[in-house]
């Protein structure tokens, strides 16, 4: 598996080598500040085995990078800063599994989807108090874990709970790993996540997560850029040809169905 270094916060380059594909943008090595999280599995995450960064995103921020020829300098930082430090224009890009909404459209633009997922209720494996957002809204002792301001976050208060964003059944955190590991120890009950990043907690943890329930809802990823970036257009036209030869079906086998978290 090929691996990135893991970067310090808000330093650090990646030097893609440029191979343009015909009939793609060229930028001619333009240097492009792509700023990440490194906290949701498989997207971007650090491996605990070698401590490098890595996921899904690196991989096709990489290939992106080949195809229209920039040069891509990672840097990170937390989930709550960085959409609005996108919009400021700090960084160029910003990728960590972001939802395209129209809520955000006002602040950052965003590039095409490049991957459509669901969210899943992932709980202990002992679970047997709740199965579905309903039963769990009945539970009145129930705790979810989220971050404030993600998708999660805003199917817990809207789809199971009372549309009440200051609901104290929410507990937050600062990252999804961080609520992962507060329902691994018991301090909350559920955490919502995309199905495939669940099933890869599930099959790394099988005596300690599962997966109940059904789908709660549907969302659409995609980069984001400073209103008006003239990087929209380019990275677009990458994806899209990723789409046309199968690279992004490849890169999905690879991160949500052959790697195994933890292995």
């Amino acid at each position: 598996m090929k691996t990135l270094p893991i970067l310090s916060a808000l330093t650090g380059l990646m030097m893609f080598s440029p191979a343009l594909a015909a009939d793609l943008p060229d930028l001619e090595g333009r240097e492009v500040v792509v700023v990440t999280e490194n906290a949701y599995p498989p997207l971007q995450f650090v491996d605990p085995a070698t401590g490098d960064a890595i996921g899904w995103e690196y991989d096709a921020m990489e290939e992106i990078a080949k195809r229209i020829n920039m040069t891509v300098v990672i840097e990170n930082s937390s989930w709550d800063a960085m959409i609005p430090a996108v919009s400021e224009g700090q960084y160029d890009v910003g990728m960590t599994g972001i939802t395209i909404r129209d809520d955000r459209k006002e602040k950052v633009d965003f590039s095409d989807a490049y991957m459509r997922s669901e969210m899943f209720m992932l709980v202990r494996a002992d679970e047997d108090r709740f199965t579905d957002g309903a039963s769990f809204a009945a539970f009145e002792d129930g705790l979810v874990g989220a971050q404030a301001g993600t998708t999660p976050f805003y199917v817990a208060v809207y789809d199971m709970l009372d549309g009440d964003e200051a609901n104290p059944r929410i507990k937050l955190f600062e990252t999804f790993g961080a609520s992962v590991q507060a329902l691994k120890a018991g301090d909350v009950d559920v955490v919502l996540t995309d199905g495939t990043a669940g099933e890869g907690y599930v099959r790394a943890n099988p005596d300690t997560f599962k997966l109940t329930g059904d789908a709660m809802g549907t969302e659409d990823f995609g980069f984001i850029f400073p209103k008006g970036s003239d990087l929209v257009a380019p990275i677009n036209a990458a994806i899209a040809d990723m789409k046309a030869d199968g690279t992004l079906d490849a890169l999905n086998k690879k991160w949500f169905l052959d790697y195994k978290l933890g292995g």
